[in-house]
């Protein structure tokens, strides 16, 4: 999947949300992170192995919380089964979705993040928040509000 900004395609789903804190282990910033270095930074060569580039991005997420909506996947561009990107858990599927991120005067192409829950064992978060992976943002941070388009084809959201 190359990166969205080459990409033909509107993004005709808009959605207002506001950050909020995750767990810190996509980006290992966390004091307690399981994994050093983040688990995005050891995933990063299995999406790429699928032809999903991270190399643009940083390698962690922001946490969007669009309540009272709900993100619902419709067709993703690409899905990543069966990824063993470390031995302390099972294999997970992830699916991406590409999406515009607006946060005040910066607007950023990116990817919604979506480790899928059947696959998922730890770190689960609440349907209404929305993990987006782009460029690193500087003055991005919990609280602020934000604006997440999506394309209607990939996904939508849903009054939850």
């Amino acid at each position: 999947m190359p990166d969205p900004d080459g990409q033909p395609g509107v993004f005709d789903v808009t959605v207002a949300g506001v950050i909020v804190p995750g767990y810190g282990a996509a980006s290992g910033r966390a004091d307690d992170a399981p994994y050093p270095g983040g688990s995005l930074a050891l995933q990063a060569p299995h999406f790429a192995a699928a032809g999903i580039d991270l190399s643009g991005y940083h390698l962690g997420t922001l946490n969007v919380d669009i309540s009272p909506h709900v993100f619902t996947p419709i067709e993703s561009e690409v899905t990543v089964r069966d990824v063993r990107w470390t031995d302390a858990i099972p294999p997970e599927t992830f699916s991406f979705f590409r999406c515009r991120i607006e946060v005040g005067s910066v607007a950023e192409s990116g990817l919604v993040y979506r480790p899928h829950p059947e696959t998922k064992v730890e770190h689960f978060h609440d349907p209404a928040v929305v993990e987006v992976i782009a460029r690193w943002i500087p003055d991005a941070d919990v609280g602020m509000r934000v604006q997440l388009r999506l394309r209607s084809s990939e996904a939508t959201v849903r009054t939850a």
